[in-house]
């Protein structure tokens, strides 16, 4: 039988149930909420393998839950489902790290198996993170790159680590912003001691301000004891305060006094407690401009701003691209892969807008997706690129599989024959060797005038 814990998220009781039952048949232990705030307690309580979630929830959406518990299991698979797909949201949803990507109604084989595969890569990962830790102990993970700025960047990461002096790191979303920030830690005198990071844009204000600070018994309804808060957690060592911008004014009124005093006054208390912490900020916002607007303190700034780090996104070093493209191979399948010349050329070219976490989320989904050892140009989904990418894809296809003067749309119909018959025009199997949903076959079928066969698959 098989094994895992699973989370199901959505707000029609028949898909919940109906769900949870076919994934119990199949040996899993399978819990189930309507709710995105439940089902985050619940995962608080009982660490899961993997999560399946709606888009479209009450309150809380299924991008939220994703981005949340990203945050507080980086190697959780989250599969996404929706009945209102979007490319925007596909998008969105890949970059910021779901797992897969499912359309309603979701094939039975195709659910099992992409959880089948998300088990794997979950126990995967834990193994790799366990060989991590012991290899490095002190966290350190390694940044990936050869360019100018790159270069830069690596240079003031040694000068600076010598030294105790606050950082504010900026860069784009998915630029590691986090990497150079353990980088840091790893390389001063505090590196014995812990590196705690926390994103002030994914709590709300008052959970943020007991996250940071602490609180005392009775502070507040729920607070049945006293807490500790990180900057206390992380004495002696590193503390990152990731999207700094996401503060409200009054949490901002804190952090300048811990900067300044180097002190915290837990919530609900008066005695405040000594803390010798290095504080390293990071955020992808324009301080400067929300200084103008009102909505981020000068003084804090002037603070946080002392030896300033700009991280250049992923467009402005492609050079590093092929680098991180072998990295990402050899930390995925252990060099048991590559990526073809004209699969290298498309990734080369695109822009990146969610820069190095956007390309590891892709190469990692298309070496799920890609059953050879080669990852081609036709095997990256190029749907997800602008239509300049998709058209070169269509020309670097064509290359590599040694056509020339035939459109991508042919190609795909002469595939989606071939499969169709392979299989005795049997759909819905035919949709599982895909890897697609019947329906989204169907649809195809339809737009190439080739409706035939078994209607039923009986």
């Amino acid at each position: 039988m098989a094994e895992g814990r699973i989370l199901i998220i959505d707000d029609e009781d028949s898909i919940r149930d109906y769900l949870s039952m076919m994934l119990e048949r199949e040996g899993y232990e399978v819990s189930a909420s309507e709710d995105g705030k439940k089902a985050l307690k619940l995962n608080s309580k009982k660490s899961y393998d993997v999560v399946i979630t709606d888009i479209q929830l009450p309150g809380m959406s299924g991008l939220d839950i994703l981005m949340t518990l990203r945050e507080s299991d980086p190697t959780l698979p989250v599969i996404i489902i929706t009945g209102h797909a979007s490319q925007e949201s596909a998008i969105e949803a890949l970059n910021i790290g779901a797992f897969y990507y499912l359309l309603k109604p979701v094939s039975n084989e195709e659910l099992k198996q992409v959880v089948r595969t998300a088990l794997e890569m979950r126990r995967l990962k834990d193994e790799k993170n366990e060989l991590e830790r012991a290899l490095h102990p002190t966290g350190e993970r390694e940044i990936v790159g050869e360019s100018a700025g790159v270069a830069s960047v690596f240079n003031l990461i040694d000068r600076v680590a010598k030294t105790s002096s606050t950082v504010l790191l900026h860069g784009e979303s998915g630029t590691g912003k986090e990497l150079v920030a353990r980088a840091i830690h790893a390389r001063s005198a505090r590196a014995d001691k812990r590196f705690v990071s926390i994103n002030c844009g994914a709590l709300p204000e008052t959970l943020l301000e007991s996250e940071l600070f602490g609180h005392v018994k009775g502070s507040f309804t729920g607070a049945i004891r006293d807490k500790r808060g990180l900057f206390v957690v992380a004495e002696g060592g590193t503390f990152m305060l990731d999207e700094v911008s996401e503060t409200s004014t009054a949490i901002q009124v804190k952090l300048l006094r811990v900067l300044q005093e180097r002190e915290v006054v837990p919530v609900g208390g008066t005695k405040p407690i000594g803390v010798d912490v290095r504080v390293i900020a990071a955020t992808n916002a324009d301080l400067e401009q929300l200084i103008k607007e009102g909505k981020f303190r000068p003084d804090l700034y002037y603070r946080l701003n002392v030896i300033p780090i700009s991280i250049p996104p992923l467009r402005e070093r492609r050079d590093d691209i092929p680098l991180l493209v072998e990295y990402f191979l050899d930390k995925f399948t252990g060099g048991a892969k590559r990526v073809s010349d004209g699969a290298m050329e498309i990734l080369a070219s695109y822009d990146w807008p969610g820069n190095v976490r956007e390309l590891e989320n892709i190469i990692e989904r298309a070496i799920i997706l890609e059953d050879g050892d080669e990852v081609t140009a036709e095997s990256l989904n190029v749907s997800i690129f602008p239509e300049r990418l998709r058209k070169r894809a269509q020309t670097v296809s064509q290359r590599e599989l040694g056509v020339s003067g035939v459109t991508l749309e042919e190609l795909e119909r002469r595939y989606l024959l071939q499969t169709l018959e392979d299989t005795g025009w049997k759909k819905k199997n035919a949709a599982e060797i895909l890897g697609i949903n019947p329906s989204t076959l169907y649809r195809k079928l339809q737009r190439y005038g080739m409706e035939g066969g078994d209607e039923e698959d009986e």
